[in-house]
């Protein structure tokens, strides 16, 4: 089960277009402030007010600046992919990254039964 954070991601279906979705990609991952416009800047090498256009919805990210994202952003390639029609490839990320969690879960219980047990 995925946790609950109040926010619920949107099917191809209503994503919308391209330069909203990855206006809701982008701010998903960071937000909409001044430092969100830093980092993907930082990220891509776009100038301020290209990314603020990507931020409104105005325009998306294409070439370079789209595979700049995708590097640093989850979210982003959670989008395309679902825009792309491909939700069993994000279905399955979200798989992997959960039974990660599951695993790093298990070895702190170890850890911890383990100094439980060294303390008895």
């Amino acid at each position: 089960m995925l946790p609950k954070k109040g926010i619920v991601f949107p099917n191809g279906e209503n994503l919308g277009p391209y330069s909203r979705a990855m206006a809701y990609a982008l701010k998903r991952e960071l937000g909409s402030t001044h430092q969100a416009v830093k980092i993907i800047m930082g990220w891509t090498g776009a100038g301020e007010r290209t990314v603020k256009n990507w931020l409104a919805g105005i325009s998306g990210p294409s070439g370079q600046h789209i595979v700049e994202l995708i590097r640093h952003s989850d979210s982003v390639l959670a989008v395309l992919l679902t825009l792309a029609g491909r939700e069993e490839a994000v279905a399955m990320q979200a798989l992997v990254d959960a039974r990660n969690k599951l695993v790093d879960t298990v070895e702190s219980i170890d850890t911890l039964m383990g100094k439980v047990d060294h303390h008895r």
